[in-house]
């Protein structure tokens, strides 16, 4: 959904990547291919902070087969199972501030109603309602006697804000929610409490509530997006990040005993993200420059910038930092590897590595590095994209290639690693992952200028990037196809459905085909974004349904013309089933090709590596079979028709 962070820049056509620009390609010969097993062999692994004497680190992994917790010395070591889960995935929060007992999350596969859990040495305790109850996890108080979380428990539409004392277990209600806001933090003193409440997808409102009179005091004068960032350490003020008058977000300072405000830091893309460490010794921010995050830690004393080791040529996107801030956990990763953990010792500056999560099995050398490309629309709008280019492409090797669609709407494809994107790639599909008007991460302008014209021109826009992979000439300008998740599966939908003979082929990942059912059942606890989703979707209880109908491909599917992949969790609370069913019956009465695969034990997203395996392993067979145009069908069994395996 469109609640994450980012107008044009400059520059015509940049034509390839730039890890091609300096070597010849690989002749087909050359390039070792890796099978799905191989590349979902790689693992996923990240860091849920140090043990309170800093001696091992908590890891959540899936290395199993699904995700688990386990520790691992903070010099690195072997890894030792904390859970050991074969069906539901566990996901660590963090250890306790000044004890080994460590607070988990699960949901029930995939459904996305977490609860909360405790482990200790005498087993694991559930801390929040077992059922239809979410819970999340909001952070600890500065003194590290208790936590805050989120919870629906009183009414399933409101998530109010709780404290929960971990020598009791205890919950504290601090904040009944029935204005559907965003908890945005509570400073040290625990006299204050942040929120923000989303006015539209773009802009929010922010507020100051003093817990002690319960007076709540609106921060922005401006409609504007508004998102609080953190409490000063002596707690006289807070930071906020904001738009107003300007195109990307800025750091501002508020405080709190006069109600005045001055602008702290603006840059030239977005900040995401800002906070303080425990102590208030540093200040840690976070920029999105160009789908890539950038990292700034100052020392708040001297004012003087840390610099952190470069590893491998690789980005650091994220700290977390020991209570004593002595220590940091650095993720460490680029679009050509997957993410690691480091561990890092600030004073001696030594860092050792945690995590070792590409498959030993694969060269990275034979893996792609993303380039920024940018590319002009039909009506001349600079559209920027991501694009990755197989080491076997050339003028006399043309290949097959995928207009890749995120999120959303207003997510954004960013320079990081994914091992299904890599799989593609490594088996000669050049992919363009497309930031269509309406991403974050480009400006307000950029971020707004889809609202209520989805599937028009933002469509548009995707087509530009065909036309801009036609135009290479390593490109076989005859097999393009596109593929997107979520939002990205709607795009998909709507190619096929709007511009049928753009595309080759449509692949579709729990994409949203039917509008008016899907903003008429989104889940209870987003209530505080329902009315700002409305605001730019529209809203399906009024006369903005004629036009949700007529953007929905479920009711247009007698356009759809060419093969067709739709892939789904049932247990999805976001783009139902329903969804996915009801799409592949009304393609497959136009004789067209269409594979259905359904996973039960899956939401939205595939965590599973057995699903994950079924899944791009199924979707490569399908392209090679309809775009490259191999003789070989997808499940071997010479069918084409719809075929539901889970």
């Amino acid at each position: 959904m469109k609640n994450f962070s980012l107008i044009f820049s400059a520059l015509l056509l940049l034509v390839a990547c730039k890890n091609n620009q300096n070597e010849e390609p690989k002749d087909v010969a050359e390039v070792k291919t890796y099978s799905i097993e191989q590349f979902m062999g790689n693992e996923n692994a990240f860091a849920n902070g140090f043990s309170p004497d800093k001696s091992k680190v908590l890891i959540t992994s899936n290395r199993s087969g699904v995700f688990n917790m386990y520790s691992v010395p903070t010099e690195g070591g072997d890894f030792m199972p904390i859970t050991q889960s074969d069906s539901a995935s566990v996901y660590g929060i963090s250890y306790f501030p000044n004890d080994d007992r460590i607070l988990f999350r699960m949901d029930g596969n995939g459904d996305e109603i977490f609860k909360i859990f405790v482990k200790d040495s005498s087993g694991i305790q559930r801390l929040t309602p077992e059922q239809n109850v979410r819970a999340l996890f909001q952070g600890w108080a500065k003194d590290g006697k208790s936590f805050y979380y989120n919870s629906n428990e009183r009414n399933p539409q409101m998530m109010d804000v709780y404290e929960m004392d971990i020598a009791t277990f205890k919950p504290k209600l601090l904040l009944k929610n029935d204005d559907a806001m965003d908890f945005g933090g509570i400073s040290a003193d625990k006299n204050y409490m942040l929120l923000s409440k989303a006015v539209n997808t773009n802009d929010s409102d922010l507020f100051l509530l003093n817990l002690k009179t319960n007076q709540k005091t609106k921060i922005n004068e401006t409609l504007s997006k508004n998102s609080p960032q953190d409490f000063s350490p002596d707690g006289k003020s807070f930071y906020y990040t904001t738009d107003a008058d300007g195109e990307f977000s800025y750091l501002m300072k508020y405080n709190i005993e006069d109600g005045s405000k001055e602008k702290v830091l603006e840059k030239d893309w977005d900040i995401i993200a800002f906070y303080f460490t425990h102590n208030g010794k540093y200040q840690v921010m976070f920029t999105n420059e160009d789908a890539k995050t950038e990292m700034y830690v100052t020392e708040v004393a001297t004012g003087k910038e840390l610099n952190f080791p470069e590893i491998d040529g690789q980005a650091i996107s994220a700290a977390s930092f020991s209570r004593d801030e002595t220590m940091a956990l650095l993720t460490v990763g680029s679009s050509q590897l997957p993410t690691n953990t480091y561990s890092y010792n600030i004073e001696t500056g030594k860092y050792h590595k945690l995590t070792n999560v590409l498959n030993k099995e694969i060269n990275p050398d034979d893996l792609v590095k993303a380039e920024v490309v940018r590319f002009k629309s039909f009506d001349g709008l600079e559209i920027p994209a991501v694009y990755y280019q197989p080491k076997q492409a050339s003028a006399n090797n043309k290949v097959p290639a995928l207009v890749w669609v995120h999120g959303g709407p207003g997510g954004q494809s960013r320079q990081s690693f994914s091992s299904l994107i890599q799989y593609l790639v490594n088996h000669g599909y050049a992919i363009l992952a497309v930031n269509n008007r309406g991403s974050s991460g480009y400006g307000k302008t950029f971020f707004q200028m889809d609202d209520q014209n989805h599937g028009d021109k933002d469509l548009k826009d995707c087509i530009a990037g065909k036309d801009w992979l036609a135009s290479q000439d390593v490109i076989d300008k005859d097999k393009i196809g596109i593929i997107g998740g979520s939002y990205g599966g709607y795009m998909t939908m709507a190619a096929l459905t709007y511009a049928p003979d753009e595309f080759q082929v449509g692949v579709n990942i729990f994409g949203v085909t039917n509008w008016i059912r899907t903003l008429k059942s989104i889940p209870p606890w987003w209530a505080s974004f329902k009315d700002a989703l409305y605001t730019e979707m529209g809203d399906p209880n009024t006369a903005d349904s004629v036009r949700l109908k007529q953007i929905s491909p479920l009711f247009h599917t007698e356009n759809v013309t060419k093969p067709l992949m739709v892939l789904q969790g049932a247990q999805d609370p976001r783009v139902l089933k329903i969804e996915s069913d009801e799409i592949v019956e009304g393609v497959k009465k136009n004789g067209v090709p269409v594979e259905y695969v359904v996973f039960e034990d899956e939401g939205h997203g595939f965590v599973k590596k057995e699903n994950e395996i079924e899944a791009y392993g199924r979707i490569l067979k399908f392209l090679d079979h309809y775009l490259k145009g191999e003789t070989q069908t997808p499940m071997d069994t010479g069918k084409t028709e719809a075929t539901e395996v889970k």
